[in-house]
């Protein structure tokens, strides 16, 4: 008997035992589930390094909105510590909405961040925010007030920048924005090099209007298509200005300035120092000026003509409103640096 008690005993403790160890690894697969969901969450959410995601979560005890927080945190350090590296590529963001439009440049440090899919999603963000960020009269929107509006995340631009910043673990920097609002005509744009929908290497806004009233139906479709032309044409053609009469005053002295001296030079009389820099000023204004271009698809017309002939052919009094240029780093000297040397960094980076 005491033989037979002794198995049934033993027997008990095995089941027992068994049904121990059964629950203790369903309890650890549910754990390990609920740990890779939130590694998953996480990274979704921040579209951080998913090491420096893990990293997070074991610091907060997997408490997934402090490990957000302490991603934040340690984003916007790198990103601080990031602001001084020079930053000249990037990308030209455009948003639009009926009468409204608005062009953005986000710069950063290679081409590489440029290609990741957070970066495109931020420019993206940056230009939509623009659309509703105070604007100064002219269109431009202080790279300050953009950043303090709030993106289509929810967030700062601010923080989006920062977040960017941490992820692609280079310098990211808003540089410029320009909106055009034209609820009575039609605004077009151009986007040259473009990566995909709204992003681009250039890009340019140009508002066409009827000042006989509001342009409609066909017509308002025939100056969008002239719209999205004379875009490709600002791109192209660099215009300073609309007109002689919009011209930035210190970019036109300065011209008459080098043009009197080049004249000068010559030791010809006052009088014919004065008409040869009358006559080269008319070429700068030619070449400065968007109305006295010659159009680029067509260099028999100026602009000025190809927009009156397409007003008539329309019934319309036909003019450009208002127009805005955007090329990436346009303005910023380029670090020079080979290959080699920044793949290397990248590593190190990564490391």
């Amino acid at each position: 008997m005491r033989c037979l008690g002794s198995k049934i005993l033993g027997t008990v403790f095995l089941q027992r035992s068994f049904i121990d160890l059964t629950a203790a690894h369903s309890r650890g697969l549910a754990v390990a589930s609920s740990q890779l969901t939130a590694i998953k969450s996480l990274r979704e959410r921040t579209n951080a390094p998913i090491s420096d995601v893990k990293s997070a979560l074991i610091e907060a005890d997997w408490d997934l909105e402090g490990a957000y927080k302490s991603l934040r945190k340690k984003g916007i350090a790198a990103a601080s510590k990031k602001a001084s590296r020079h930053a000249a590529e990037g990308l030209i963001g455009i948003a639009q909405k009926p009468g409204i439009a608005a062009l953005v440049e986000v710069n950063s440090e290679t081409d590489f961040a440029t290609k990741t899919e957070h970066f495109r999603k931020l420019v993206s963000n940056v230009a939509s925010a623009a659309l509703t960020a105070e604007a100064s009269e002219d269109g431009s929107i202080d790279s300050r007030t953009l950043s303090a509006s709030t993106s289509a995340s929810g967030s700062s631009v601010s923080d989006t920048l920062s977040e960017c910043a941490g992820s692609v673990r280079e310098n990211i920097l808003l540089r410029r924005a320009h909106r055009l609002v034209c609820p009575s005509g039609v605004i077009a744009s151009y986007l040259h090099a473009s990566s995909s929908p709204g992003l681009g290497k250039m890009g340019a806004l140009v508002a066409l209007i009827d000042k006989q009233g509001s342009l409609e139906g066909t017509a308002a479709e025939k100056a969008h298509e002239l719209g999205s032309k004379l875009a490709m044409h600002i791109v192209a053609a660099r215009p300073l200005s609309l007109d002689r009469h919009s011209l930035p005053s210190k970019a036109l002295e300065a011209e008459k300035a080098v043009q009197l001296e080049q004249a000068q030079k010559t030791g010809k009389p006052a009088n014919i120092v004065e008409r040869m820099v009358a006559g080269r000023m008319h070429k700068f204004y030619e070449d400065s000026c968007l109305l006295d271009q010659k159009y680029v698809l067509d260099e028999t017309r100026k602009i000025s003509q190809v927009v009156a002939d397409t007003g008539k052919a329309l019934g319309a009094d036909l003019h450009i409103q208002s127009f805005v240029r955007f090329q990436c780093g346009e303005g910023l000297e380029k670090e020079q640096s080979n290959f080699a040397d920044d793949v290397s960094q990248a590593l190190q980076q990564t490391a």
